[in-house]
């Protein structure tokens, strides 16, 4: 288990440097802060589960459309992609802007720009799998500021209909949105509240704990789906990014990003 959970520490290591990487060569602002906050949480999903492009394998949707270069950096430390193309993010003529285009090839699941949206497909795979009795899995990952979308509720209430067991939700709770913080109502205390209310299997942990991520994953019901409710940091592991919503969606200059990857070194120690 100790060897795991290194493993995944180290990938989410290389998942932070990539996404730092990718944002300081587009040349552009992007969204630094929520891809930052989530890399464990694919690290632990990319470990753990059977994703494969283009196979009826377990399959993953990113919801949360703004942690796309999240995304990107666990496909290329996972082999989907090269390091060449992640280095055409936001580059005249790429496929690979500030959200998701679906590309199965290469294991992009959805195109994303609207929030709320990757619920209801996941659902929909979820169904689909469940008839042909097909026993992987579909992981979704939503954002705490997403869940102010009704589609995402809609969505919550048919898996539990459908008794979706096959179906994971990570709800990355690190208390921002595009435009500040997240209020009450939908914090990470009342999360979990909310998701148990709409009838889901519902585990909370540190979303930057391997551990506890691997066990909240463990800890799925026969019978519903499963909310995982992580507790993140957004722009976590750069020490001038960390809850600050700044960072959301910025530039990165040479100094600055010499910075950050001095800063995710040292927190990874």
């Amino acid at each position: 288990m100790l060897d795991q959970i290194n493993k995944i520490n180290r990938l989410s290591y290389r998942i932070r440097k990539t996404i730092l990487d990718a944002s300081y060569n587009s040349g552009e602002p992007s969204h630094i802060g929520g891809a930052l906050s989530i890399a464990e949480v694919l690290g632990v999903i990319y470990s753990n589960f059977n994703i494969k492009a283009f196979k009826h394998s377990d399959r993953f949707i990113l919801s949360k459309g703004h942690g796309f270069l999240a995304l990107l950096s666990v496909l290329y430390c996972k082999n989907f992609i090269k390091k060449k193309e992640v280095l055409q993010f936001q580059k005249n003529g790429s496929e690979f802007i500030a959200h998701p285009i679906m590309n199965k090839s290469i294991g992009i699941e959805t195109s994303n720009g609207s929030l709320g949206q990757g619920l209801s497909f996941g659902v929909g795979l979820a169904i689909s799998y469940k008839k042909k009795k097909n026993n992987n899995s579909i992981i979704v990952v939503v954002g705490d500021g997403e869940c102010y979308e009704g589609s995402v509720w809609e969505a919550a209430i048919t898996a539990t209909e459908n008794k979706l067991s096959n179906l994971f939700v990570v709800v990355d709770c690190n208390g921002h949105q595009n435009d500040g913080a997240i209020n009450k109502m939908m914090n990470y205390e009342e999360m979990k509240k909310k998701w148990l209310g709409f009838g889901w299997n519902v585990n909370s942990c540190n979303g930057h704990n391997v551990s506890q991520l691997i066990n909240a994953f463990k800890k799925k019901s026969k019978t519903k789906p499963t909310a995982i409710i992580a507790k993140t940091i957004k722009g976590k592991g750069v020490d001038f990014m960390e809850n600050n919503n700044d960072w959301h969606h910025g530039r990165l200059t040479k100094n600055l990003y010499l910075e950050a990857i001095k800063s995710i070194k040292k927190n990874s120690l």
